[in-house]
């Protein structure tokens, strides 16, 4: 497997097919595995794939545990920016999931929750990332060190996953424009030129 690009005339048929490509993944992890546990970015870009993910045939969403990619630093799980509030929306709450854990933006203690979000991964180590891509070629909230060593690390604004967790996952589904990720040298100037190493990346 490797690097795969697959082009669309348009965003809603790229999502489509990212979706229903997340769809097929997740079928397979159940059938083979039992469950499924995916990353999911909370950002707008995502409407359209979500929706068409929760309408998709034959998955078994009480086998399914979800993660997010970041949330913002004392955002309460209600808030119109909060990355929880937009996959509970558009997610979470229209499917019988058996497990979300969401990034406690208002959490009193922000280290603590990223080193007990670290441990959840560890315990449940994803099978898949489900992201978009930003201005700049920024993966989530933009943390750009696609070398960094910690599991999930508080930037100026948000509480976030690093790319190296994310790319940790067996495979990526990823919208976006193909530049982001094929016209740069692999740094931290354009982070998600990273995911070109990745063995089973898909950019729709």
């Amino acid at each position: 497997m490797q690097f795969s690009i697959h082009s669309y005339e348009t965003h809603h048929q790229a999502s489509v097919a990212a979706a229903e490509a997340v769809a097929a993944e997740m079928r397979r992890l159940i059938a083979e595995r039992g469950r499924a546990i995916g990353i999911f970015s909370g950002e707008t870009s995502q409407t359209e794939l979500l929706a068409h993910l929760v309408n998709a045939e034959a998955i078994e969403w009480t086998r399914v545990i979800g993660f997010h990619t970041f949330e913002l630093l004392g955002a309460e799980e209600d808030a119109p920016t909060s990355q929880r509030k937009f996959l509970l929306d558009h997610l979470v709450c229209r499917v019988p999931m058996a497990e979300f854990h969401g990034l406690r933006g208002e959490a009193a203690n922000p280290e603590a929750v990223c080193s007990n979000y670290a441990e959840l991964l560890k315990k449940r180590p994803p099978d898949f990332a489900v992201l978009g891509i930003g201005e700049g070629g920024k993966i989530g909230s933009g943390n750009c060190d696609i070398r960094d060593s910690a599991t999930v690390k508080l930037t100026d604004s948000t509480i976030t996953l690093t790319i190296p967790t994310l790319m940790a996952c067996r495979s990526l589904f990823v919208l976006a424009a193909p530049q982001a990720t094929t016209e740069n040298e692999i740094s931290d100037t354009c982070p998600a030129s990273i995911l070109r190493t990745h063995p089973n990346a898909h950019l729709f």
